[in-house]
């Protein structure tokens, strides 16, 4: 099986779909914040919110970030 991404390796403009803890979530990335936080806008509700939001709580087993 192939690994994810980081999240250092991900590029503003591209479109992501990140799995942890069995939730699904694609986003756009919006800008860089810091090395390891980003700014993203979900695709489907247009919401904003720091990729650390989505990670606060653990990395679990399922953990995947991959390009859309």
């Amino acid at each position: 099986m192939q690994q994810g991404l980081s999240i250092n390796a991900m590029r503003v403009g591209l479109k992501y779909k990140l799995v942890n803890y069995g939730e699904v979530y694609e986003f756009e990335i919006l800008k860089r914040i810091s090395d390891n936080n980003f700014l993203l806008k979900d695709l489907y509700t247009l919401e904003q919110y720091e990729i650390h939001d989505l990670v606060r709580f653990g990395r679990g087993d399922d953990f995947e970030i991959r390009e859309m």
